[in-house]
C-alpha cells in the first residue's frame, strides 16, 4: 500500500484524475471501477477537462460503479446512477452502451449479482478502482463485518453510513439497503486508487493503515493489494 498525503482536496483530484486518464491513454478500451458520493469528484472534474482540453477519449472505455440504492427509482435525483450521470458520464464521450451499475431494484439479489460479476469477467475485468472510506472504515457498501465478503450482494445499510448521508434525501426516506460489489470484486481490481480527505475520516484512516488486516475495518484488507495507492489531505492523515 502506497500512502501519499496532499494539502487540499483539489490536488488529490489532480492526483487522481491523472491515474485515470494515464489508464485510458495507454489503454483505450480500459474498464474503470467507479464510486459516488463527495470524493471523487475533483477526480471526475480532472477527468473532464482532460476530455474537454482534447487529452483523452473515454469512447471505447467501460465503467462499473461500486453500489446502488435499492427501493429507489433509477431516474430518482439522488440515485447513483443520476449522479454519475450528471458528474461524469454527460460530460464526456463515453458510450452509454458500456456503463455498468448494479440494479439495486432487482428481484433477485443473488441473480442479479451473478449477472454483474459475469459482466466484469467479460469486460476483462477492471483496471483501477477508486474507492473512498466511510467513517467506520467501509468500502463501497461493505460495513463492519465478521467476515470479508465477496461478489456483489444486498446490505442492510449501517445507521451511521445512513447519518452520514440522509443529508442528501429531502423528498423521500433514505434507503436501508443497497446492492454494492463486495470486498472480493474489488480485490480483483488490477490497481486501486482511494482517496479519504477531512477530519471525519482519520480514525478510518488509522485503523486502514495501522491496523490489522480485519472485517470490522473492511478497508484494511487494501493492505493484501499489489497495487493500491492511498491519497490523503493533512486532516485525513491527521492521526498518522
Amino acid at each position: 500500500m502506497k500512502v501519499l498525503t496532499f494539502d487540499s482536496a483539489a490536488e488529490i483530484g489532480r492526483v487522481a484524475g491523472e491515474m485515470f486518464v494515464q489508464t485510458v491513454l495507454q489503454k483505450s478500451n480500459a474498464v474503470l471501477g467507479l464510486a459516488t458520493g463527495a470524493t471523487p469528484l475533483p477526480t471526475y472534474d480532472y477527468m473532464v477537462k482532460a476530455y474537454e482540453s482534447g487529452k483523452v477519449s473515454f469512447k471505447n472505455v467501460s465503467t462499473f460503479n461500486l453500489d446502488e440504492y435499492c427501493d429507489l427509482p433509477k431516474a430518482h435525483k439522488n440515485s447513483y446512477f443520476t449522479f454519475m450521470n450528471e458528474n461524469l458520464f454527460s460530460k464526456i464521450d463515453l458510450n452509454p452502451d458500456n456503463v455498468h451499475f448494479l440494479d439495486g431494484n432487482a428481484a433477485d439479489a443473488e441473480a442479479e449479482s451473478a449477472r454483474y460479476a459475469a459482466e466484469i469477467e467479460a469486460a476483462g475485468g477492471i483496471d483501477v478502482q477508486f474507492l473512498g472510506i466511510g467513517r467506520n472504515g467501509h468500502i463501497a457498501f461493505n460495513e463492519p463485518s465478521d467476515r470479508f465478503t465477496n461478489d456483489a450482494y444486498k446490505v442492510h445499510l449501517t445507521e451511521s453510513t445512513i447519518e452520514a448521508n440522509s443529508i442528501y434525501f429531502d423528498d423521500v426516506p433514505m434507503p436501508r439497503y443497497a446492492m454494492t460489489m463486495g470486498v472480493g470484486s474489488v480485490m480483483r481490481a488490477r490497481k486501486i486508487v482511494l482517496v479519504a480527505t477531512g477530519k471525519s475520516k482519520a480514525q478510518a484512516v488509522l485503523s486502514m493503515i495501522k491496523g490489522d488486516i480485519d472485517p470490522h475495518c473492511p478497508a484494511s484488507i487494501l493492505k493484501a493489494h499489489p497495487d493500491c495507492t492511498v491519497l490523503l489531505d493533512t486532516d485525513a492523515a491527521a492521526l498518522l
